[in-house]
């Protein structure tokens, strides 16, 4: 079985989900991966692709219609090289979930999202129900199309391969799409999605100051990322790629620190494969505590503070 797997990348550097996406499309044969792009920053990334383990092959399709990744640009070069793989996989990211549903579509084939395990050539599993249970899908469409849950699969070694890189040809741009303009957060934290550690916050903050004020020093002291429950985002505590959850960032860190979190449903969906759950909170019958591995019950503004002073 031949398999294509889309890049994400920036600034020449490979994305971590990509590593992982590759790790997955290992266990369903020979890889092929394609880095789209503009200019020395996709060859930059083209030639970092071919030294990860598990690489057979990386194909560059260099063009300005490439620099912003638009899915419609995106789209008809993977379709145009689809002709020559069997399955094509994407991360489960905002930019994976944007391209490969047209990707699917464009081939009339269905699209398999979010895959947790491969269980054959054909056959896959993913989440469903907000992530309390796991469903088996086996698709009998001719070319496989399936997004990748990152968090679900270890990286695979950025060094040791030495695939060859070859140019293929580039589509261009549709003309359906331009891009306007960018606005991302700066923070020298680790990515929160790639953390090692993450200490997260709710709405039991009671603020923005509050939040920072306590949130901040402690994930300072730890070296970890930063997150936050959907309820701390929309009162305004933190801003929106600080959100972990169903409908934010799916995290897997070594340690999770939910504090004053209750543990709704949708926030577990985003954090519960974390190794080692950490919950502080007042109320002891938190959902959050059916899932921790370790529970603290008080007053998290006695307890961060202190925790953070010891540390």
């Amino acid at each position: 079985m031949s398999v294509l797997v889309l890049i994400e990348h920036g600034e020449g550097a490979l994305k971590d989900a990509s590593l992982s996406t590759i790790t997955a499309a290992t266990q369903l044969g020979e890889v092929h991966a394609l880095v789209a792009g503009d200019g020395a920053e996709a060859q930059q990334a083209a030639e970092a692709a071919a030294k990860v383990q598990g690489v057979a092959k990386v194909l560059i399709a260099s063009d300005p219609a490439y620099a912003q990744m638009l899915a419609e640009n995106v789209a008809p070069v993977l379709v145009s090289l689809m002709g020559n793989y069997d399955a094509l996989l994407c991360n489960a990211t905002s930019e994976g979930k944007n391209i490969a549903p047209r990707v699917a579509a464009l081939l009339d084939v269905m699209q398999v999202s979010d895959v947790l395990s491969i269980e054959g050539t054909d056959t896959f599993t993913r989440p469903i129900y907000a992530g309390n249970a796991v469903a088996t899908v086996q698709s009998s469409d001719a070319k496989k199309v399936l997004t990748v849950r990152g968090t679900a699969f270890a990286k695979a070694a950025a060094e040791g391969g030495n695939a060859p890189v070859e140019t293929v040809s580039a589509t261009g741009d549709a003309g359906l799409s331009s891009f306007v303009g960018r606005e991302t957060s700066k923070s020298e934290r680790p990515e929160l999605t790639s953390a090692r550690v993450v200490v997260s916050g709710g709405r039991a903050l009671g603020s923005s100051e509050q939040f920072h004020a306590l949130i901040d020093p402690l994930a300072d002291k730890l070296h970890a990322a930063v997150g936050a429950s959907r309820a701390a985002v929309d009162a305004g505590y933190a801003p929106n790629d600080y959100q972990v959850g169903q409908t934010g960032k799916i995290v897997a860190p070594e340690v999770y620190v939910a504090v004053g979190i209750s543990g709704a449903i949708q926030h577990l969906a985003g954090m519960k494969d974390s190794k080692i759950i950490v919950a502080i909170n007042k109320d002891e019958d938190a959902p959050i505590f059916q899932v921790a591995d370790l529970g603290l019950v008080g007053d998290l503004f006695q307890i961060v503070p202190e925790i953070t002073e010891k540390l």
